[in-house]
């Protein structure tokens, strides 16, 4: 099933030759019209790693995470379930169909208001399942620890894995515990892998984004980043903010209940925030999202403390928070679903679908324009997960 929906999407190779072909020879193109023309040609190049050594921006989730993944990872393990690039793997097995996902959380600090990387590594983990739309069921988990690490919180950690593991109904089946030298491992490292099990018969994927489809998000963006940049206590702000790491499993099982084979796709608003989730949506299914500035939740203090970092909080990481896209005529019973549910209460919808400009994000701002919202460049947000 995988490698059959793998094959029916265009590749960014072809559409770029066909838009600069179209192009081609036009003395009378707009400055706008210029302007998709290169970001179709620089997008059709074959990813290369120019970088001789990897940089934190290779962690960000933006356009250095992508070329990382695709020159390196994807060019190395190519196989037709991998090449989908989704969070997770949907997987055909004798005993059923399967989901499996892998992750890793180098949060600094370890402890932060709302959370800690305890409970952000089973959610994270949980979640990307539940937007693979399985049913969460085992988890493992690795710690790498450094020489020197106080026994009383690593038990700390321990304790909200389990606390975090209970709500969310699954098990930590299986582990690994390396020490390194003093120093190598800023305290703790922890990676996560999880199954669970695709009770329904549906396949989510950012490639099967419509034109007309809707895109709705399950509450305020960017409280995890945040929270955690002022925990760090470089800013000498406080605010009363805490992350927003949760589970999702239940709200998105309650959104596929409601909006059935409705919905598209499902993801998590991690590393690159909202931004990067929908810049994924337009490339991998040749069209445009465009997104209403007024309509996004975001709360007061993330937009000033955004501001005073120099950042668009669309870019900034959720823990708790994903955007789904759906088909107009269930989009009404979706967002129904994600209010009726505590972690949904200020979901919204926060734009649309179009075919054209294919493969970009625009943003209607407050002003009454348009911009381009690309992928991040570096990491203005680095350790926030």
């Amino acid at each position: 099933m995988s490698q059959d929906l793998g094959s029916s999407i265009p590749t960014r190779a072809n559409w770029a030759e066909e838009a600069v072909a179209a192009h081609a020879g036009a003395e009378h193109l707009t400055r706008e019209e210029q302007v998709l023309a290169r970001i179709a040609k620089a997008r059709a190049r074959k990813p290369k790693m120019k970088e001789q050594r990897i940089t934190l921006s290779h962690g960000a989730g933006g356009k250095a995470s992508q070329t990382l993944i695709e020159a390196v990872f994807l060019d190395a393990f190519r196989n037709p379930t991998l090449e989908l690039l989704e969070d997770g793997a949907q997987l055909a097995t004798a005993a059923g169909r399967l989901a499996f996902t892998t992750d890793s959380y180098v949060v600094s600090p370890l402890f932060f208001p709302g959370g800690d990387i305890g409970d952000l590594a089973v959610n994270g983990t949980v979640n990307d399942l539940a937007m693979c739309g399985a049913r969460p069921l085992y988890l493992s988990c690795g710690f790498i620890l450094e020489e020197g690490f106080p026994v009383a919180d690593l038990q700390r950690i321990v304790a909200s894995m389990a606390a975090a593991a209970g709500a969310a109904g699954v098990q930590i089946v299986t582990g690994d515990t390396k020490v390194v030298e003093r120093g190598k491992a800023d305290g703790c490292y922890i990676t996560t892998a999880g199954v669970g099990a695709l009770e329904r018969e549906v396949v989510l994927s950012a490639a099967a984004a419509q034109p007309g489809d809707t895109v709705l998000v399950s509450g305020p963006i960017g409280d995890h980043g945040v929270t955690v940049m002022l925990a760090r206590g470089e800013l000498d702000i406080s605010a009363d903010i805490e992350s927003d790491t949760a589970p999702l499993h239940e709200i998105s099982a309650a959104v596929l209940d409601a909006a059935g084979g409705g919905v598209r796709l499902m993801r998590d608003a991690t590393r690159g925030g909202v931004a990067t989730i929908c810049n994924e949506v337009a490339v991998a299914a040749q069209v445009a999202v465009v997104l209403d500035e007024a309509a996004l939740p975001v709360r007061p203090v993330v937009n000033g403390a955004s501001e005073l970092l120099g950042i668009d909080p669309l870019y900034v990481a959720c823990e708790g928070r994903f955007v789904t896209v759906v088909d107009p005529a269930h989009a009404v019973a979706a967002l129904a679903a994600m209010r009726a549910h505590p972690l949904g209460t200020g979901a919204a919808v926060i734009g649309t679908v179009k075919d054209d400009p294919p493969g970009l994000v625009l943003l209607r701002t407050a002003f009454g324009g348009t911009r381009i919202v690309d992928l991040l460049v570096g990491d203005p947000l680095p350790r926030i997960c």
